[in-house]
């Protein structure tokens, strides 16, 4: 299984003093923290993509690209990339120059987003949410296995034998479709034959396994080989040197940032019950000490079938610097390696 951490290069401010890092210095501590989850062996590093002022990963292609200048082996990956909202030539062509900066460690989390600001803000209309993900997903994946093609959709001008450069230096660069809680969603990832990643963001951790089934048996009912069908989690996770440490270092940053969405959409405030519910034994967070985490990890492997990658999302909450590089050192010194080896995995194949 591989290790890793997802983030959304939040800028709020802190909930207990009001005071919130200028953009410049919450970027630069953002890099610290990729360079850091590399030195320390972790597998992989993902950056998300909105269009939000609480938000500073509306480019996240080419934070990785300053990220791969500073790093030497952790993956590179979008978490996700909104794919309705973009050009799927000019995606692939920033993940292909990533991957050529990074020589092959390039990866892409294509989804729809959960959120909305992306549509108006490239003149698109939300009425087409699903048929704008299905056809530009169809003509990335065309992209990636073909550098020269013709192709034609309803939304995107055609292409007449057109070649896309430059190409990535992985022959065929990994694409995940990032899911939610939709059936239609896990089932287009197994037909499809791709990797899947899974937002799991609250609640317990069973009322997925369904869904995975269901990816797995679409996926084997297409021809596609077992081994080719992974799923990967994206999941809310800190560390701390005690249990205690962690929930109460991670809630107040996670419980303002979910509860001003909330705000958005309607749901009642965060509170420290739901909280602490959510990260006993079998809710969805991935908090505690290291002995903690793992123990929750192996737990999550078991009850969903074999999980290829758990990504930490760590960051979006508001954090001290010095909180956060402790929590990615006991991620990458402490739990990496105690997962790995109760599943008996090698670094080199996990």
């Amino acid at each position: 299984m591989q290790i890793g951490i997802d983030s959304f290069a939040a800028s709020l401010p802190d909930p207990l003093t009001g005071e919130t890092l200028p953009p410049a210095a919450r970027i630069a501590n953002l890099l610290d923290e990729i360079a850091l989850a590399d030195q320390v062996g972790l597998d992989a590093f993902g950056i998300g993509e909105h269009h939000r002022r609480e938000f500073l990963d509306a480019a996240p292609a080419i934070l990785l690209a300053a990220a791969a200048a500073r790093t030497r082996s952790i993956r590179l990956t979008s978490a996700v990339t909104v794919l309705s909202a973009a050009d799927p030539v000019r995606i692939f062509q920033e993940f292909a120059t990533l991957d050529l900066i990074s020589n092959g460690r390039a990866e892409i989390v294509a989804g729809r987003g959960s959120f909305t600001e992306a549509y108006p803000l490239f003149g698109l209309r939300l009425e087409d949410y699903d048929e704008l993900f299905a056809e530009k997903l169809d003509l990335l994946l065309q992209i990636r296995d073909n550098p020269r093609l013709s192709w034609s959709g309803r939304f995107r001008p055609a292409l007449q034998a057109q070649e896309i450069y430059p190409r990535p230096v992985q022959e065929c660069m990994p694409i995940w479709l990032g899911v939610g809680g939709t059936p239609e969603s896990f089932v287009r990832a197994g037909v499809m034959g791709l990797p899947l990643m899974v937002a799991i963001i609250g609640g317990a951790h069973h009322r997925f396994r369904p869904l995975i089934d269901l990816y797995r048996e679409a996926g084997t009912r297409a021809g596609h080989r077992p081994e080719t069908l992974k799923v990967g989690l994206h999941m809310f996770g800190f560390l701390g040197d005690t249990t205690e440490q962690a929930a109460d270092d991670f809630y107040p940053g996670y419980a303002a940032m979910m509860s001003r969405i909330g705000r958005e959409r309607g749901w009642p405030p965060i509170t420290r019950e739901q909280y602490d519910h959510t990260r006993s034994p079998k809710g969805a967070f991935l908090i505690g000490d290291p002995e903690t985490v793992v123990e929750k990890i192996l737990y999550t492997n078991e009850v969903l079938g074999g999980i290829a990658r758990i990504d930490f999302q760590m960051t979006a909450a508001s954090m001290a610097p010095a909180k956060m590089r402790r929590a990615i050192e006991l991620l990458g010194t402490r739990v990496a390696p105690a997962v790995r080896k109760s599943l008996g995995v090698a670094f080199a194949d996990a």
